[in-house]
């Protein structure tokens, strides 16, 4: 499955009429859109893989969740605990997200452009953001120590590869 990954911003007043009006865009464009919330990911590569985790598991017949968009959020949050990989999608308020698009259709991302501000992809990860990951993703001082401070994104989709070992 190919996709296209965003970076945005959007600003929620109610979670239930977004997200009926993303599965609309999906239904109508014939695509898939995952939106996750960018604060608690590892930036586009983190993205990428739970997608790509996500799309294996839908193509292999055995899949954690319901939906895809939903097997997308739990191989973020590495988890198979629906509870928790709702956390990773978008919540009230303003949001950082990643969007993505299966397969990447311009009509798709034309009516995403109404409801979101498509930017450039940040740079980097703020020392805030990097306690945030080291707490979701329980990744200790030991850890990066060994692997060293810039390998932390390596070392969250560890954690989302593992989601398929702790099947």
């Amino acid at each position: 499955m190919e996709f296209g990954i965003r970076y945005a911003m959007v600003t929620i007043d109610d979670p239930v009429v977004l997200l009926a009006a993303i599965r609309w865009i999906a239904k109508e464009t014939g695509t898939r859109i995952v939106l996750f919330d960018a604060d608690k990911m590892a930036g586009r590569v983190h993205a990428a893989s739970a997608l790509a985790h996500a799309a294996r598991s839908v193509e292999r017949g055995d899949p954690i969740a319901r939906t895809f968009e939903m097997e997308a959020l739990l191989y973020a949050a590495g988890t198979r605990q629906t509870r928790i990989g709702r956390t990773f999608g978008l919540h009230e308020g303003e949001n950082r997200c990643w969007v993505a698009v299966a397969p990447p259709a311009d009509r798709a991302w034309a009516l995403l452009s109404a409801l979101t501000r498509f930017e450039p992809d940040p740079c980097g990860l703020s020392p805030a953001h990097r306690r945030r990951l080291c707490d979701l993703f329980e990744i200790t001082p030991a850890e990066l120590a060994i692997v060293g401070e810039d390998r932390l994104a390596e070392l969250v989709l560890e954690r989302v590869a593992l989601l398929d070992a702790n099947r």
